[in-house]
C-alpha cells in the first residue's frame, strides 16, 4: 500500500469528495499488467472513486458514461503504442470526446528506450487533437532523464510519465503530486 493516504488528505476543503466529483473511470492498456497495476494506485488515490477498465473490453458507448477520463499506456517495443489502444484508438477519433476532461499518463523505460520515451502516451494525446475534449495534467520534464519523446507538447509531457522499471520508488510520489494539480477538473 502506498504511504500516502489519498490525495484528499492534501485537500481539507473538500469534506467529502464523493458528493462532488464527476463520473471517473481510468481506462488503460497494458501488455505485462504494470499499467493496470498503476490504474490501480491512482485509483487507491482518488479512495476508489474511479471505475478502472481494459482497453480491450471497452466500446465508446462506455466511455460516454463518464465526464472525466483517465487514459494510461505503456509504450511497447522501439516506441510503439500499446495493441489494444492500436486497435481502439481509430474508434476513439472517430467518435470524438466532446465535452470530455482526459488526464493521460504513460509507462515507458527511460534507459533501455531513452529515444522513445512514453511515446505511447504521446500517440494518444496527438489521436486526441480536435475531438473536442480537454486534455488536463501535463508534467515537466525536470527529474526525468531522457533523450526523446513524442510525449512532449510545449517543452512538458503531455501527461504523467512513469518508469516502474527504472525509477519505482519515485511513482507514489509522481502520482500524488500530478493527482494534486488534477483535483480542481475533478469538481
Amino acid at each position: 500500500r502506498s504511504r500516502f493516504q489519498n490525495i484528499f488528505s492534501e485537500a481539507p476543503e473538500l469534506e467529502n469528495p464523493r458528493n462532488v466529483m464527476k463520473k471517473i473511470a481510468i481506462f488503460y492498456g497494458t501488455v505485462t499488467g504494470n499499467t493496470e497495476t498503476v490504474a490501480r494506485r491512482i485509483n487507491n488515490q482518488l479512495i476508489g472513486m474511479a471505475d478502472i477498465m481494459d482497453i480491450a473490453n471497452v466500446t465508446i458507448e462506455d466511455m460516454n458514461k463518464y465526464d472525466f477520463l483517465f487514459l494510461g499506456t505503456s509504450t511497447y517495443g522501439i516506441g510503439d503504442l500499446q495493441d489494444d489502444w492500436e486497435k481502439f484508438l481509430p474508434a476513439l477519433k472517430k467518435a470524438g470526446l466532446s465535452g470530455k476532461t482526459v488526464a493521460l499518463f504513460g509507462l515507458g523505460d527511460s534507459v533501455g528506450h531513452a529515444n522513445t520515451f512514453v511515446n505511447g502516451m504521446g500517440a494518444i494525446y496527438w489521436a486526441l487533437q480536435n475531438s473536442g475534449c480537454t486534455i488536463v495534467g501535463s508534467c515537466s520534464t525536470d527529474g526525468y532523464s531522457f533523450i526523446g519523446s513524442e510525449a512532449l507538447a510545449e517543452g512538458e509531457f503531455v501527461g504523467l510519465p512513469l518508469d516502474l522499471d527504472n525509477e519505482p520508488r519515485l511513482t507514489d510520489s509522481r502520482i500524488v503530486h500530478w493527482l494534486s494539480g488534477i483535483i480542481p477538473y475533478l469538481q
